[in-house]
C-alpha cells in the first residue's frame, strides 16, 4: 500500500499525512520545518549548547531560596526519565510531576520509582478519579475522533503548571525532541480545553469534577501572568534516544516498554489499534522518519518496518472494552463508523489563530511551546 503512495524523498512521510506538501525534489514540508528549527535553536551545535547553558543559569538564579527550581513532567518513558537525569547533572533541583490517568503500565510505574529513588527527586502526582477518566476516554471514542488521549496530554500540562505555581517555580522542563520525534502534524492530533469539554458534554455520563481542565483563560494566566516558562532542552542539545535508553537501563535498572508511547495502556491502544484501524494512521512514521533523517536507519529499512502491522499488547482490546463498558457489538460498531475530525466540534482554534502575533511572542520567550505556535496558530484547510 505504501509503495503506491507518494513518499517524501528524505523521510518516510507519505501523502496520507495531513497537510503535507512536497518540493521539486520530493522533500516534504515537515522535513523543511525541522531543518529551520535546527538552525533556529542551534540543535546539537555550539549555539545550542550556549543557549541551554544560559537558560540553566537563569533557572538557578530564579530558584535561589526555593525548594525546587524547575518542574519535570514524568511518564516512565525514555525522554522524561533522561530529562530528570540531565536536570540533576546540570545542578538543578527538579520536582518530578506525574498525571496519573489510571492507565499506567506496571513497567512505567516502576521506571518512575527507580529513577526518582536513584536521583533523590521528589514526586508530585495528580490522580484523577478512575471512573471519571474512563468516562472522558469513552466520550472521545463515541465521538469518532482520533484524539482519544487528548485529555491526558492537556491534563499533564495543567498539572505541571499547578505544581509550578504551588512551589513558586517559573520553569518547566519538557522531554520532547523534534529531532527524535518530529512535530506531529495537527490533522489528527489536536487538543484544547474547549474540545475536551464539548465532547464530554455531548457523550459523557459523569460530571467532570476531578479532571484538571485547562481552559483558555487558565492557559493565558499560566503563560502571561504567572509567566511560567516551558523549556525543551532536547531542542538545543545533541540528544540520542537510543543512547539515553541504554544509559537508563544500565544506571537505574530502567526497563523498555516495547515501543514509542507504549508506557501507558490507553496510549498503546491509541497507537497500535485505534489510529491504524479506524483512521488509517500509523504514528510510527514520526519516529521512523526521525531515524531516517538522522541517518540512524535507511529509508528502505524504515519503510520495511512501517509496512509491518503495529505490535498489539495481548488482551489490550479486551481490557479497553471492559474498562470503558463496551460490548463486542458496540465496540465493533464504533470502530466501523466513519471517522470525524476535531474541527466538527467546538474548540479554541479560531482564538489561537486570531491571537497568533501574541503567541509568536510568547513562543519566542518560552512562555508557550514553539510547537504549539507552529501547529495551532495558523489556519488549516478542512477536509485534509
Amino acid at each position: 500500500m505504501i509503495t503506491e503512495l507518494r513518499v517524501c524523498s528524505k523521510c518516510i512521510y507519505d501523502e496520507r499525512v495531513p497537510y503535507i506538501s512536497f518540493d521539486e525534489n520530493g522533500i516534504c514540508n515537515y522535513c523543511h520545518q525541522l531543518e529551520k528549527l535546527k538552525e533556529e535553536y542551534g540543535t546539537g551545535s555550539e549555539k545550542g549548547e550556549e543557549a541551554i547553558e544560559k537558560i540553566i543559569e537563569e533557572i538557578k538564579e530564579d530558584g535561589k531560596g526555593k525548594k525546587y527550581d524547575c518542574i519535570v513532567g514524568v511518564s516512565g518513558g525514555t525522554d522524561s526519565s533522561y530529562m530528570l537525569y540531565l536536570a540533576k547533572k546540570w545542578g538543578l533541583r527538579p520536582l518530578a510531576v506525574h498525571y496519573d490517568n489510571t492507565w499506567n503500565s506496571a513497567i512505567a510505574t516502576e521506571n518512575i520509582r527507580k529513577v526518582l529513588s536513584a536521583l533523590d527527586v521528589d514526586l508530585y502526582t495528580y490522580v484523577i478519579d478512575n471512573k471519571e477518566s474512563d468516562d472522558i476516554f469513552r466520550s472521545f471514542f463515541l465521538a469518532d475522533v482520533a484524539e482519544i488521549e487528548a485529555s491526558t496530554d492537556l491534563a499533564l500540562a495543567e498539572v505541571m503548571y499547578r505544581a509550578a505555581w504551588k512551589y513558586k517555580v517559573r520553569y518547566v522542563l519538557e522531554g520532547h525532541s523534534f529531532i527524535t520525534e518530529g512535530i506531529t502534524p495537527v490533522g489528527r492530533n489536536y487538543f484544547d480545553g474547549k474540545y475536551i469539554q464539548s465532547i464530554h458534554k455531548q457523550y459523557g455520563r459523569l460530571p467532570m469534577r476531578t479532571y484538571p481542565l485547562m481552559t483558555f483563560n487558565r492557559f493565558l494566566f499560566w503563560s502571561m501572568f504567572a509567566r511560567i516558562r516551558k523549556v525543551r532542552p532536547f531542542w538545543y542539545i545533541n540528544y540520542n534516544k537510543e543512547e539515553a535508553r541504554e544509559f537508563l537501563e544500565k544506571e537505574y535498572g530502567w526497563k523498555y516498554y516495547g515501543g514509542h508511547h507504549l508506557e501507558n495502556r490507553m496510549t498503546a491502544f491509541l497507537h497500535s489499534v485505534y489510529l491504524p484501524n479506524k483512521f488509517n494512521t500509523d504514528m510510527r512514521n514520526n519516529t521512523l522518519s526521525a531515524l531516517v533523517r538522522n541517518g540512524k536507519m535507511s529509508r528502505h529499512e524504515a519503510l520495511k518496518e512501517y509496512s509491518k502491522p503495529p505490535h498489539v499488547e495481548k488482551d489490550l482490546v479486551e481490557y479497553f472494552k471492559k474498562r470503558l463498558e463496551f460490548t463486542d457489538k458496540e465496540y465493533d460498531e464504533v470502530m466501523s463508523r466513519k471517522p470525524k475530525s476535531w474541527y466538527e466540534y467546538p474548540t479554541y482554534k479560531k482564538r489561537f489563530e486570531l491571537l497568533r502575533p501574541l503567541f509568536k511572542i510568547l513562543a519566542e520567550t518560552n512562555l508557550v511551546p514553539m510547537s504549539f505556535y507552529l501547529k495551532y496558530c495558523f489556519p488549516m484547510k478542512k477536509g485534509k
